[in-house]
């Protein structure tokens, strides 16, 4: 069984910062750390290696540092790790970001199931792994909280959905994204966090991937940020006192002029 887990770093959600001019995140620099959903993604595709044997490759796509999340994914059990790093991906959308990483998953090769966490913190977007099953031209079963079966062939999951859960059988190679009610992530061992480092994940670039350079960074972004920025901080409320009667009718003729 050659599964696959796509990873992001994104920015640690205290040191968030945003280039005025493109619009886009500053993560040069910044201090990140693994999308906090891809660690579920993580902990299932190294649970399925316990349970039918075979191997984890963990594959992101970002500037150098993106290493560092792929050492810790070794550390929690992943066979292998590679880096897509280009400064042609800078900018890139969901759609250009999931092409990207398309093109490197057909360089891997052969595989079985492709596992992503359902969104990243920083885009809240949950497009990426569709967007990968739909390049790849493969089935996908998005917000699963539970692999019920999986075989050679066949994969049978729980999809959760705002009623309760689905059941969805699906046949292989696939794609998944995991919500966090599907496991508990386990902490590195000291054998893992031995092996991350002397790991030495492979990096491939546009070239390697052979990537359409017309579909790749800003340029192979169909959407354009126009502008971001920090929303103002709320003022506190008033504080209202007198009895209850006089309350209430402070409080009407407030709302009344707020529709006014």
């Amino acid at each position: 069984m050659n599964i696959i887990v796509c990873i992001k770093q994104v920015p640690n959600t205290t040191d968030v910062r945003i280039d005025p001019v493109t619009n886009t995140l500053i993560r040069d620099g910044v201090e990140s750390v693994i999308n906090p959903f891809d660690a579920y993604a993580i902990e299932e595709a190294v649970r399925i290696k316990e349970r039918c044997g075979g191997k984890v490759t963990a594959l992101t796509m970002g500037p150098p540092q993106a290493e560092n999340a792929l050492r810790e994914a070794i550390s929690l059990g992943c066979d292998e790790a590679i880096l897509v790093s280009d400064r042609k991906f800078a900018g890139s959308d969901t759609w250009a970001t999931s092409y990207t990483l398309s093109a490197a998953i057909r360089k891997i090769g052969d595989f079985d199931i492709i596992l992503c966490g359902k969104q990243a913190s920083d885009g809240d977007t949950a497009q990426v792994g569709p967007g990968i099953s739909a390049h790849l031209d493969i089935p996908q079963v998005t917000y699963v909280k539970k692999i019920e079966e999986i075989s050679d062939k066949l994969a049978k999951v729980e999809r959760m959905t705002e009623e309760g859960y689905d059941i969805v059988q699906t046949p292989l190679p696939c794609l998944l994204t995991v919500v966090k009610e599907i496991n508990t992530p386990r902490m590195p061992s000291l054998k893992g966090m031995m092996r991350a480092k002397s790991a030495k994940p492979l990096k491939w670039t546009a070239d390697d991937i052979e990537a359409a350079p017309a579909a790749l960074g800003l340029d192979g972004s169909p959407t354009r940020v126009v502008k971001i920025f920090t929303p103002q901080q709320r003022k506190g409320g008033e504080m209202m006192s007198g009895s209850t009667e006089d309350v209430a009718r402070e409080l009407t003729e407030l709302l009344k002029d707020m529709v006014i």
